[in-house]
C-alpha cells in the first residue's frame, strides 16, 4: 500500500538530507561548502530551535527500539502528542525558509539524496500528519510499533561516544603496525575522519560514512554479479553476509570495533575488485 509523503516538509528528511551533502562536501576537500551547511544545520537543528526539537521526536520513534509493547504503545502516543502540541504554522515557515535557502545555496538536487532510513522517516510522517484513513493509519501505526518492539543487535541512539586522545593514537598507532604498507586513500579518509571526530561531536564523521557505507554496499552488490562470485555459492554466502553487515552499522554506536570492520571491509573490496 503506497502513502503520499511529501518529503520537503518531513523535518527528519531535510535533516538527513543535508547530512548527505555535507558528505560530499567533506569527501570533496570543499571547506567553504561543508562550513556553510554546518552553520545551516546548527541554525535550524540545535536543540533550542523548533525544528530540532520536532528532530528529536521523530528520532525517538526511529532509533528506539528492543522495548516492550506497552512501552512503545505509550512512546509513540506521546509523540503523536509531543508532535500536534507543536507550532505548526512556526514549523511550516521554518521550513519554507530552509527549503528556500537549500535551494539557492545548495542546489535543488539536494532533495533527491538517497536516505537510507527515509521508508521509515516517511511512516513516521505519516502518522504525524493524521491526514490517511483509519485502515491506512493502523497500517502505518503496526509497523512502527513492530520495529519499536524488535530487538536489533547493538542497537543505539545515533550519537558519538566520547573518544580522547589517548585512545585515537593507541587505536590508530595499532592499526598502522599492522597495515601500513598497504593501506589505501579510502582508508586514509576514515582513519582522519575518527581521529578528528572528537572535535566536532563526530558531525563529519557520521557523514562520511553514511557516504563511505553507501558505497561499500554498492560494491558489494557489483561483486555479486561477478560470475566468478556468482558461480560459487560459499563466495555468495558470505558476500551477503557483508550486505547485512554493512546495513547494520547505521543503527550501530560508532567505536574502534566499527571503525576497524569497516577498514578490514574497504581492504576486502578492494582485493576482491583487483
Amino acid at each position: 500500500m503506497k502513502f503520499k509523503h511529501n518529503k520537503k516538509r518531513n523535518t527528519a528528511f531535510l535533516y538527513e538530507t543535508l547530512i548527505k551533502e555535507l558528505t560530499k562536501a567533506v569527501v570533496d576537500k570543499d571547506l567553504q561548502r561543508k562550513d556553510f551547511i554546518v552553520g545551516m544545520m546548527k541554525k535550524y537543528f540545535n536543540s533550542n530551535t523548533p525544528l530540532g526539537k520536532e528532530l528529536r521526536i521523530y528520532r525517538d520513534l526511529n532509533e528506539t527500539s528492543g522495548v516492550d509493547l506497552y512501552t512503545a504503545e505509550r512512546l509513540l502516543a506521546e509523540s503523536k502528542k509531543d508532535f500536534s502540541g507543536m507550532d505548526r504554522k512556526q514549523i511550516f515557515n521554518l521550513q519554507t525558509e530552509l527549503i528556500s535557502e537549500i535551494n539557492k545555496a545548495i542546489g535543488k538536487d539536494t532533495f533527491n539524496n538517497f536516505v537510507p532510513n527515509y521508508k521509515s522517516l516517511a511512516t513516521i510522517y505519516q502518522i504525524f500528519l493524521n491526514q490517511s484513513s483509519t485502515k491506512e493509519l493502523i497500517l502505518l501505526e503496526r509497523k512502527v510499533l513492530s520495529n519499536l518492539i524488535s530487538k536489533k543487535n547493538n542497537v543505539v541512539a545515533k550519537q558519538m561516544p566520547h573518544v580522547n586522545n589517548l585512545t585515537l593514537k593507541t587505536f590508530i598507532s595499532n592499526y598502522n603496525k599492522k597495515y601500513s604498507d598497504s593501506i589505501t586513500e579510502q582508508q586514509q579518509q576514515l582513519l582522519n575522519k575518527y581521529i578528528l571526530s572528537f572535535t566536532d561531536n563526530g558531525l563529519e564523521l557520521k557523514a562520511y560514512l553514511n557516504e563511505e557505507v553507501q558505497r561499500l554496499k554498492q560494491e558489494v552488490a557489483t561483486i555479486l554479479e561477478q560470475e566468478q562470485v556468482s558461480n560459487d555459492k560459499d563466495l555468495v554466502t558470505k558476500f551477503n553476509e557483508l550486505g547485512t553487515l554493512l546495513e547494520s552499522f547505521g543503527r550501530q554506536r560508532v567505536d574502534n570495533k566499527m571503525i576497524t570492520k569497516i577498514l578490514k571491509i574497504q581492504n576486502l573490496v578492494k582485493e576482491s575488485k583487483d
